[in-house]
């Protein structure tokens, strides 16, 4: 066992450290995210009203949303250095080595879940500028989240990159796949108002739960004044309106359950990963 701890922390490690040099990449993981925000926020809420939700604007309806892309997109692509790490010959020198597969895949996803945590953490900062109520609480709880919503995702990039022979393959892969995963999170339009053909694809979409969650969260001690002019708990105006799908107890179970089950499925994958 302490040689798999040894393993975990030394990938985790190596991760973080690869993270840190990438000035590039810190600045990029930020700015999209706010690109989008700034640009779709506004200029789909300009066109979007969300006229059951009473006085909530649409920024700060997409604003959880932008949170869950920016974990989506970095958790997922970090498991691209498992193909780096194939094609310059690091990965080799790992499969071969006398330390268990499974503590390789576990490093790589805590490595790739405090990536993405770190960004998320930088745009949970920006909620005042959004008209959110920040609260020490509140960046505990969303911390919390994104790390487990992040190491879910980043397991699932391991599950597939640890198949993928090439970063060209991989890449259409994730082409394919974040998109919808992420127009099906519920980050851009509510479930409610979604056909029901989609609303049934939305629900085995995990990426819902963890936008549901954040969005609970981010919700529970903001105020705004309602349509009455009173001032209202801005989750209260959302449950009622549809925007909040479910609790967060049972966002949060159904995120834990699916950590457990990509982990899984990611340690026993690489571990089935070839040394050539």
């Amino acid at each position: 066992m302490m040689q798999a701890l040894t393993v975990i922390y030394t990938i985790w490690l190596r991760e973080c450290t690869i993270f840190t040099r990438e000035k590039v990449r810190v600045i990029a993981g930020i700015g999209q995210p706010l690109i989008y925000l700034a640009v779709l926020g506004n200029g789909l809420g300009a066109g979007a009203r969300l006229t059951a939700a009473g006085h909530i604007d649409y920024i700060k309806y997409m604003y959880p949303g932008v949170i869950g892309m920016s974990i989506l997109f970095t958790s997922i692509f970090s498991a691209l250095s498992i193909i780096w790490d194939r094609e310059f010959g690091f990965l080799k020198e790992v499969l071969v080595a006398p330390v268990p597969r499974w503590g390789v895949a576990i490093g790589k996803s805590l490595g790739g879940a405090t990536v993405s945590m770190v960004q998320a953490i930088i745009l949970i900062l920006i909620a005042p500028i959004m008209g959110i109520s920040l609260t020490v609480m509140m960046v505990l709880k969303l911390v919390m989240l994104a790390f487990l919503m992040s190491f879910a995702v980043t397991s699932l990039g391991v599950v597939i990159a640890s198949r993928m022979q090439s970063m060209q393959s991989f890449q259409m892969v994730m082409n394919f796949m974040i998109m919808p995963l992420y127009f099906l999170s519920g980050a851009m339009f509510p479930m409610t108002s979604a056909p029901m053909w989609m609303k049934a694809m939305m629900t085995f979409d995990p990426l819902v739960y963890g936008v549901d969650a954040i969005r609970n969260v981010v919700f529970s001690d903001t105020m705004i004044t309602g349509a009455n002019g009173a001032r209202e708990s801005l989750a209260v105006v959302a449950h009622n309106a549809g925007l909040l799908r479910w609790s967060l107890s049972y966002d949060v179970t159904l995120m834990t359950l699916t950590a457990v089950v990509l982990t899984a499925a990611g340690a026993w994958s690489f571990s089935k990963t070839q040394a050539a």
